[in-house]
């Protein structure tokens, strides 16, 4: 992808701003669209509609064709990427519809773990950059969010980005380039990936059980909770002493009760952490429930976990 954080900064400049959807309502507006070719930046890297030659400036174009991110659909142009906004980042991530197992995701979910990382950050003061961790980076929003949120509080970091899939990385590095924050990148399967301790972790790993199992979406067995189980346990024990974890998920509600709450609580109640516990979002991908593996569940809620370890865990 050469050049491609060019073409972000190019697109930047011009004051692009896109709230990333749902596939659901995407495929909904786009319905009532029809087949206009779009007409402007929103129009190409947000909703991903084919273009004309023209409809982008000659050098934007240029950036595009250098970085291979632009292919011809017919007598109109389509780009190979979407375009979404995070504060005043913007970020590369797949296009429009993401069905390939590869595909690297940004979505509603990424605005709310962006929010929760705000909200629920607090580092603990020390003289030396702090180590952060983002497992399952995807785009690199919640690491990128993280580095933002740090230096508002003037606290200096080094960030590490993991994910199994070399195209997140790959979008990840430009997105991290694009807004000038400098990141180590990890490929791995989760905290095997990397080594040592770490300040902070933050992650929102997949959670729905995906019939494709693709890894954007597949969050494993037990209703899609299994990575994220895996990721928590694994970063609990992995934080160095005073380090926070700031985990994000969803989990599909039975008979009332939290599965994945339950799952974790044994972990969390171990001598030297403290943690809380909320729900986020209490309704997300509510259109999953048709599925038959949900049949049985009351809905998907998005929540966020805070862990602190306070001393050595036992």
């Amino acid at each position: 992808m050469m050049n491609a954080a060019g073409v972000l900064r190019q697109v930047a400049a011009t004051g692009y701003r896109f709230t990333t959807v749902t596939p659901l309502t995407h495929q909904r507006v786009l319905a009532r669209r029809g087949r206009e070719p779009g007409a402007t930046l929103r129009d190409i890297f947000g909703w991903n509609l084919p273009f004309e030659a023209g409809t982008v400036p000659p050098e934007l174009l240029a950036g595009m064709e250098q970085a291979g991110i632009v292919r011809r659909t017919g007598s109109l142009l389509r780009s190979t990427v979407r375009i979404a906004s995070l504060g005043d980042d913007l970020f590369f991530h797949s296009a429009y519809p993401t069905v390939e197992e590869n595909a690297v995701f940004f979505g509603p979910d990424t605005h709310r773990f962006g929010r929760f990382i705000r909200y629920a950050l607090n580092p603990r003061k020390t003289k030396q950059p702090l180590r952060v961790l983002d497992v399952g980076c995807g785009s690199g929003a919640g690491g990128i969010a993280m580095a933002r949120a740090l230096a508002a509080m003037d606290t200096p970091c080094t960030i590490v980005m993991n994910d199994i899939n070399p195209l997140a990385l790959e979008y990840t590095a430009v997105n991290a380039e694009a807004a000038g924050i400098p990141v180590t990148l990890a490929q791995g399967d989760a905290l095997s990936a990397v080594e040592g301790d770490f300040d902070l972790i933050v992650s929102n790993p997949p959670y729905l059980d995906d019939a494709a199992q693709r890894a954007y979406r597949h969050g494993g067995a037990r209703l899609g909770r299994a990575l994220g189980v895996r990721i928590a346990a694994e970063s609990l024990k992995r934080l160095a002493p005073g380090g926070q974890l700031l985990l994000y998920t969803g989990v599909a509600m039975v008979d009332g009760e939290d599965p994945f709450l339950a799952e974790i609580r044994p972990l969390l109640t171990a001598p030297g952490f403290e943690w809380s516990y909320a729900e986020i979002d209490p309704d997300v991908f509510g259109e999953e429930l048709e599925r038959p593996v949900y049949a049985h569940i009351d809905r998907i809620a998005a929540v966020g976990l805070v862990a602190t370890r306070t001393a050595e865990a036992a």
